[in-house]
């Protein structure tokens, strides 16, 4: 794997981030999910690089990239304004961006926003809900609402104590159920047990969380869209679209499929059974092979 080099953005944000093929390939920038590192994407950039000019950072609040400690310093627009600013910094006037998870999320708002200038030119997305989607299941979907009371346990500050006496493990071990953990080979297991020891990262990890303006009802709330609810509304996406999803997530089922055919024109999904949330490391032979026929339209 080449080595990370260190970015700096022209909000003074620096970010760690690994680049490899060739300097004259169509880029894609890979954007991690919560709570990994540019990891995350390591059996892609293996498969790509020799064709492609793979950008993948570890993202503001993650390892050794900068980490404000407030919240504020992660709100969407700051995240996405690190994507647009790292391609500005390396010199990528026009990309395919690539999200999981947490980083699928930014992948969404980045997209429908670079694809009115031209810049993001396709988008794939792996188990990562859509904006609009996502909120109105925590309303509705008993079984989302359920997955996703630890983001109300991330935003709590009566955990903090937690995280500062034993880092972002502590409050992983209180407020996740792991999803399939044997799937992760050992040395990467360590290397994330490692990570998450760093308390300005757990921080800005959870600040991810605290600045989404996302609405995690109580379980005890009705299962319906409140009169009064803020409903994200976001226009379609216009651009090649690619969704591989995990069928086996226990953090963000399949109900997270349903109405994306309304919200993109140009959609392809690809199905991935058993496998649960982490799929381009769980199921990396799959992940490649949707994306090679994607990227080769």
């Amino acid at each position: 794997m080449t080595d990370l080099q260190r970015v700096t953005l022209a909000s003074g944000i620096e970010l760690d981030v690994q680049v490899s093929g060739p300097d004259d390939a169509p880029a894609i920038i890979f954007l991690h999910g919560f709570p990994e590192s540019h990891r995350t994407w390591r059996h892609q950039v293996a498969h790509f690089s020799d064709r492609y000019r793979c950008i993948v950072p570890d993202q503001r609040g993650y390892r050794g990239s900068s980490k404000p400690q407030d919240v504020e310093s992660y709100t969407p627009d700051r995240l996405i304004g690190d994507i647009f600013q790292l391609a500005d910094t390396l010199g990528v006037q026009k990309f395919t961006l690539v999200g999981h998870d947490w980083g699928g999320a930014i992948a969404w708002g980045a997209a429908i926003m670079g694809q009115m200038t031209g810049r993001v030119e396709r988008l794939v997305i792996m188990n990562a809900p859509h904006p609009m989607v996502f909120q109105r299941l925590l309303y509705t979907h008993e079984g989302q609402r359920t997955s996703s009371q630890y983001i109300r346990e991330f935003r709590d500050p009566a955990n903090d104590a937690l995280v500062e006496e034993h880092g972002l493990v502590g409050i992983l071990l209180k407020a996740v159920r792991w999803d399939r953990p044997g799937a992760m080979e050992q040395e990467e297991r360590d290397a994330l047990m490692a990570d998450w020891q760093n308390r300005d990262a757990a921080r800005g990890m959870l600040n991810w969380y605290r600045a989404t303006p996302l609405v995690v009802p109580a379980m005890d709330a009705p299962f319906e869209i409140p009169a009064d609810a803020q409903m994200p509304a976001l226009p379609n996406l216009t651009i090649p679209t690619l969704v591989i999803w995990a069928m086996d997530d226990l953090a963000l089922p399949a109900a997270n499929l349903d109405g994306l055919d309304a919200v993109i024109d140009d959609y392809t999904l690809v199905e991935v059974r058993d496998c649960g949330h982490f799929v381009p490391w769980e199921r990396p032979d799959a992940v490649n092979a949707a994306m090679d026929e994607f990227l080769g339209r």
